[in-house]
C-alpha cells in the first residue's frame, strides 16, 4: 500500500530593512547624550505574518545598556495588521509617517518615539530589532512603561521576527 505524503508550507514570518546594515551609522544615532546623530528611525518591512494577526509592534532594545536592565530604544504598537512596513523617520513623532493608529510608547531616554542608539564611548553594543504579531491590538497608552509593554507583547504574540544590528562611538 503506497502512503501519500502531504507537504506542508510552512511562512517563514521575516523582518528586514532596505537602509540599516551590520553597523549603526550617524543616521541611525540619537542626538543627545553626548551624540550627535539624526535620529533617524531606518526602515523596516516585514513579510509572511500569521493569518491571524490583530496587530503589529515593533521595539529595538539594547541588551548591553550599563543598566542592569538593557536600554528601550523603540517601541511602536497597535500597528494595523494590514500594515508591512515602516518608512524611515517613522519614529519622529512630530511627522506623521508612521499609521495614524499607531502608539509611539516613552523610551528609556524619557521620549516618546524612536530614540537611537549611544552607547558609552567605545563600548560596541548589540540592538536588537523585533516584530511582533501579535493575536490582539494592546489597551496600553503612550506612557506605559517599556517593560510593561514588553510583558504585554510577549503574552500575546504569535509570532516574532528579528534582526540585529551594532553601534559604537
Amino acid at each position: 500500500m503506497e502512503k501519500s505524503i502531504e507537504t506542508i508550507k510552512i511562512k517563514n514570518f521575516t523582518l528586514k530593512s532596505n537602509n540599516l546594515k551590520g553597523q549603526a551609522t550617524a543616521k541611525e544615532f540619537f542626538n543627545s547624550f553626548g551624540c550627535t546623530g539624526q535620529n533617524t528611525s531606518p526602515h523596516l518591512s516585514w513579510t509572511d505574518a500569521p493569518e491571524e494577526t490583530e496587530s503589529f509592534a515593533v521595539t529595538i532594545y539594547d541588551k548591553d545598556a550599563p543598566t542592569g536592565s538593557g536600554w528601550w530604544h523603540w517601541l511602536i504598537f497597535n500597528i494595523p495588521a494590514e500594515v508591512t512596513e515602516l518608512k524611515p523617520e517613522a519614529g519622529d513623532i512630530t511627522k506623521t509617517i508612521a499609521p495614524v493608529e499607531c502608539t509611539q510608547s516613552i523610551n528609556d531616554y524619557g521620549t516618546f518615539g524612536y530614540g537611537g542608539p549611544c552607547p558609552p564611548p567605545g563600548e560596541l553594543h548589540q540592538y536588537l530589532i523585533t516584530v511582533f504579531a501579535l493575536k490582539t491590538k494592546l489597551d496600553l497608552d503612550k506612557s506605559t512603561m517599556p517593560a510593561v509593554i514588553g510583558f504585554n507583547l510577549n503574552a500575546n504574540a504569535i509570532a516574532k521576527a528579528s534582526i540585529t544590528f551594532f553601534g559604537k562611538r
